[in-house]
């Protein structure tokens, strides 16, 4: 029989700092009589004793229809911790820009107490609202009621993890396009990728509205679309002087350009467009002088990832400029493109952009059919040597 209020010396070192603790979380929802985080408590004290996970693979669990979603966990200690016998995950696909009315989440609360531990995320690394801990038996009453109340499970696994975005035009004037909308639309569209594995491994999407990228886009997603303009960014310049009472703009500001593509001589600001790289400095620094220009899309990227296998990557530019909100289904076509070459020759656990590295960008994008521009290149060539096609050589 579970032992109650048992004694956790080592997990209790863990309040003792000065950031919230998870072990003061878990013990709320123990002291409420949850079983489950009772002794959750009881195998991470002995974890931490033992020097040893408790913690096994049991095989792949989920709900009806959907191949991802449940991640499944289970404790090799059942016996002593039948609390915790089952503690299976389950990611669910959160609102864009992680909108909730508090109605919402009480809802969504209220589930979890009454089938899981009560124990939530407010989100994982992907994005997701993360329920942590429940049984088997009932994952399929959790995916009904969850879905009752507007809900569905986010991915897992290797196929579309749940896409995410920044609160875009919601919150932030910066925003080059709706990054809520066309996170919802791309969501939409990818139902059966994102619920049913069939990729060699993971596949994230995230949208950032501006180059701030607020989501990491560009080092955490293997598509990022990131917000841009393509014309002159819109100057102030008597918001500008008033800058200039409180922040050396020369020091600040122009020297910190990283093309040095503006300058600054006491009383006007300058700026070489045709330089600007939309690192968002400048804007940042003097926001009420300083904005995006006018004629406003997205750029994509692709590649990025942390490093698990290997090494990390930053995701590297495909598209300088698309005028996303009108035109996502470009978008769309140039996914099914990369993911039939990608699932074909991919091998297991590969992402995408340690397939291009593999292949060569030349012949990826050779078989998607997308040309290359000059934006795709990262540094100069090293060796003078330039190979020819054979039916180049011939056309010409």
């Amino acid at each position: 029989m579970t032992e109650k209020k048992r004694e956790t010396p080592l997990l209790d070192e863990l309040e003792k700092g000065p950031w919230p603790s998870f072990v003061t979380e878990i013990k709320k929802s123990a002291d409420k009589g949850n079983a489950s985080s009772e002794d959750l408590l009881g195998v991470l004290e002995r974890s931490y004793r033992e020097k040893i996970g408790h913690w096994k693979h049991g095989g792949i669990v989920g709900v009806m229809g959907y191949g991802g979603g449940v991640i499944g966990r289970y404790n090799d200690l059942p016996d002593d911790f039948p609390g915790v016998a089952h503690f299976h995950t389950i990611r669910v696909n959160q609102p864009p820009g992680w909108f909730y009315t508090s109605d919402a989440i009480r809802k969504v609360c209220d589930i979890w107490e009454k089938y899981g531990s009560g124990l939530t995320n407010f989100h994982g690394s992907t994005g997701d609202l993360v329920l942590l801990g429940c049984r088997t038996e009932v994952l399929e009453d959790v995916f009904k009621e969850l879905t009752d109340i507007g809900f569905d499970l986010g991915g897992s696994g290797s196929d579309v993890r749940t896409p995410s975005c920044c609160c875009g035009k919601a919150r932030c004037e910066w925003a080059c396009y709706d990054s809520m909308q066309v996170c919802y639309d791309v969501t939409m569209n990818f139902q059966d990728e994102l619920h049913r594995p069939a990729f060699p491994y993971k596949w994230k999407f995230k949208f950032a509205g501006c180059p701030n990228d607020c989501v990491a886009s560009i080092a955490r997603s293997d598509m990022a679309v990131i917000g841009t303009w393509r014309d002159d960014i819109q100057v102030d310049q008597a918001a500008v002087a008033d800058y200039a009472g409180s922040l050396d703009i020369a020091k600040d500001v122009t020297r910190r350009c990283p093309t040095r593509c503006m300058g600054w001589d006491g009383s006007t600001l300058s700026i070489d467009n045709e330089n600007c790289v939309k690192c968002m400095h400048c804007i940042n620094a003097m926001p009420k002088a300083l904005s995006p220009g006018k004629d406003r899309g997205a750029a994509i990227l692709v590649g990025g990832k942390a490093p698990i296998i290997g090494g990390a990557l930053l995701s590297a530019l495909f598209v300088p400029f698309i005028n996303i909100d009108e035109d996502v289904e470009d978008l769309y076509e140039l996914c099914e493109e990369m993911w039939d070459i990608w699932g074909e020759h991919g091998k297991n656990r590969e992402r995408i952009g340690e397939f291009i590295q593999r292949v060569g960008l030349g012949n990826f994008l050779e078989q998607i059919g997308l040309d290359p521009i000059p934006e795709m290149v990262i540094h100069p060539r090293t060796n003078p040597y330039i190979f020819f096609e054979l039916d180049e050589e011939e056309d010409e």
